[in-house]
């Protein structure tokens, strides 16, 4: 909490300005986890698959951050950091109820509230009981709630006058943290700070600001614009007035839905490969599942994007703007392929591949916009409908393209992502070293598990 910055912005605010929290949940799926198995309290939990699998860490618990485990590490890596941590099967049910019911705390401080994910909402306090002068007791009660509610599970909250603010309020003093900025007080928190600490601004961004001498928040928001919008475009002039604390995107209420910007999907590859035609195939199954989602959907779009990951776990994503709409796989494919085969590195293993398709509008203003290309292609839309139809009726894997016939299409097209028999620690009870496994729960017995508390 800023309270050094309180009695001078204190003074300037009144009912009028705008009031946003961001609230953020700690560590939410571990946490989740921890509250329904309290045997696991205090240990080094993660959420993710198993060790033996590729998988990767989904959450850690702070305690298991303590060894150097974070989100989207590979699971064993995170057991070769801390031997003995436990790792769980994640449940999305139980986030999923539980990230509605924390809903349900916020709304009944405002009705404009914006899920932004499964832990994490914005809450528009303009114009309501909450004000500039309360907001440190409504965030506290906020929390009291929240840790009463789901038996000490916590939330940091940021407090400021717009979205970005507060978003970037939220991460300051995590766990259980609370932080406030008034209505002019972002530069005397955040000007020293580094382009990082900018919600949206990662690694790349913050190399090509370095490289212009730009290092800190201050520093952009004092840079010509003209040279940020030279090297960056549109977003060079977004650069600088988020530098300069400026947002007036609006909370979206969750019952107005958030618009759909793109549709994709990637995969990890069961192991790496440095054959560019195993990568082909990955790409076109990817390719059929966004096309058939976006005409499932009813969207078309225009811009096509590539993402491959290295063995290295160095990623690289390309896109391109076509002239015209498109929902068709054999389109989304050949720009992808295209793409990839331009930055595809020789002699660097693949790893994950990925898909996506933004620019999407709806497909009868697209029909009025490109009649005469969809009258020209009138049989092969028929051959998708076809297609379309037999796959709703009986299933996705009904019908495939030869190519893509191969032992592993059955965990491509079946309805449930295939998974393999549960299971429980293995080595137990044995005189040869624990198991990689050792630490890996499904959903096991031999700890105690109690229900969510009810509604």
């Amino acid at each position: 909490m800023l309270g050094r910055h309180r009695k001078e912005a204190h003074v300037g605010s009144s009912r009028d300005e705008r009031l946003v929290f961001h609230i953020d949940m700690d560590a939410f799926f571990a946490s989740v986890e921890v509250m329904c198995r309290p045997k696991l309290k205090g240990l080094p939990v993660i959420v993710s698959g198993k060790p033996t699998t590729r998988s990767v860490v989904a959450a850690a618990s702070y305690e298991a951050r303590e060894y150097g485990i974070h989100s989207a590490m590979p699971t064993a890596e995170a057991f070769r950091r801390c031997p003995h941590v436990v790792a769980v099967e994640g449940n999305p049910g139980q986030y999923i109820y539980v990230s509605l019911e924390l809903l349900r705390i916020y709304k009944s401080y405002s009705t404009v509230v914006e899920p932004y994910s499964i832990d994490e909402a914005f809450v528009e306090m303009t114009g309501t009981e909450c004000t500039w002068e309360n907001a440190h007791e409504v965030a506290r009660e906020i929390k009291r709630r929240v840790r009463e509610r789901f038996g000490g599970i916590t939330a940091s909250i940021g407090i400021g006058p717009n979205k970005l603010i507060a978003k970037m309020c939220s991460g300051m003093q995590k766990p259980d943290g609370m932080t406030i900025i008034y209505p002019g007080d972002f530069m005397k928190v955040f000007r020293d700070r580094p382009v990082t600490d900018i919600w949206g601004v990662g690694t790349k961004t913050a190399v090509a600001l370095g490289m212009m001498g730009v290092t800190t928040i201050g520093e952009l928001s004092e840079f010509p614009v003209s040279m940020l919008r030279r090297r960056f475009g549109i977003m060079g002039e977004i650069l600088h007035l988020m530098a300069c604390g400026q947002d007036d995107t609006p909370v979206v209420p969750y019952y107005e839905g958030m618009p759909v910007r793109s549709m994709g999907h990637e995969h990890t590859l069961p192991e790496d490969t440095w054959d560019i035609r195993e990568a082909e195939k990955v790409l076109l199954r990817l390719c059929d599942q966004v096309a058939r989602r976006m005409r499932k959907k009813e969207y078309m779009g225009n811009v096509i994007s590539m993402r491959l990951r290295f063995s290295d776990f160095e990623s690289v994503g390309r896109q391109r703007k076509i002239r015209f709409y498109t929902d068709e796989e054999r389109v989304i494919y050949r720009v992808a392929r295209d793409l990839m085969h331009r930055h595809w590195r020789p002699g660097q293993a693949i790893r994950l591949v990925g898909v996506n398709c933004s620019g999407l509008v709806r497909v009868p203003e697209v029909m009025q916009i490109d009649l005469f290309r969809q009258r020209d292609e009138d049989s092969h839309r028929k051959l998708l409908n076809a297609l379309d139809a037999i796959r709703d009726k009986f299933g996705e894997e009904a019908i495939t393209r030869a190519r893509l016939i191969s032992r592993n299409a059955k965990m491509w097209y079946s309805k449930h992502r295939v998974s393999e028999p549960r299971f429980m620690r293995m080595g137990l009870g044995e005189d040869r070293p624990p198991s990689i496994m050792a630490g890996w729960h499904d959903a096991a017995p031999n700890l105690d598990s109690i229900p969510l508390p009810p509604g």
